[in-house]
């Protein structure tokens, strides 16, 4: 039998949980859940959707830092002390998130094991992610970094599987989360098209497992 520790995080049941405040929230598409600068007093889990995590600098540039799914975390910083959100959140589709107070948060973190499990492992996982993240950008090509994020947002490598068709992503954003300009994103999806990789109409953008060949492939590209 499965052990506590090593099941997923359930919402439902934790919904469901004695003294737990069921606030479930349903974001449209391209909404702000919060903004750069914002009070930080509220921890986030996203049930259905994708979320966007960006960054503004003082000279007015934009930088895509994280793209989440269902069963991530975000706004976690609120944990750690931060009194004020480093980033800004955006749904990318519509989507449905549960959202935490700090407090209760912490003391759930106490009291349920299971939660606190999981919310370890998310932690552990993020990390590695930055991790490979910084990687990725200072040792691959930009062709090698898109396929990976492609990769990503279909979760390739996830417990459950991947998500093989997803919402449609803007150029504009992919080139954003990959550090490349539009043109570039634009070249090398039509080259993913025609060699199979992807599939792509206005609606939705299909990745092929066929991507990892790019991913695993060595050769110098240009940046």
């Amino acid at each position: 039998m499965e052990s506590p520790a090593k099941r997923r995080f359930d919402a439902k049941a934790f919904l469901n949980s004695p003294g737990v405040a069921r606030k479930v929230v349903v974001y449209p598409a391209g909404a702000t859940i919060y903004s750069q600068g914002d009070p930080s007093d509220t921890i986030f889990y996203i049930q259905q959707g994708s979320v966007k995590l960006s960054v503004l600098s003082q000279a007015g540039r934009e930088a895509v830092v994280g793209v989440l799914g269902p069963g991530d975390f975000f706004g976690e910083g609120a944990l750690a002390g931060q009194p004020i959100r480093l980033a800004t959140a955006t749904s990318m589709n519509a989507s449905t998130i549960l959202v935490v107070a700090k407090r209760q948060m912490i003391r759930l973190l106490h009291q349920q094991h299971t939660l606190s499990d999981r919310f370890i492992a998310h932690m552990l996982a993020r990390n590695t992610r930055l991790e490979e993240d910084l990687v990725d950008q200072l040792f691959n090509a930009s062709e090698k970094r898109l396929a990976r994020t492609l990769l990503l947002l279909a979760r390739y490598g996830k417990p459950k599987g991947p998500r093989r068709v997803l919402p449609r992503i803007s150029q504009e954003v992919l080139a954003e989360i990959v550090g490349t300009t539009r043109s570039r994103v634009n070249f090398f999806m039509n080259k993913f098209r025609k060699l199979g990789f992807i599939e792509y109409n206005t609606g939705s953008l299909k990745v092929h497992h066929a991507l990892l060949s790019v991913v695993l492939h060595d050769g110098a590209a240009d940046r």
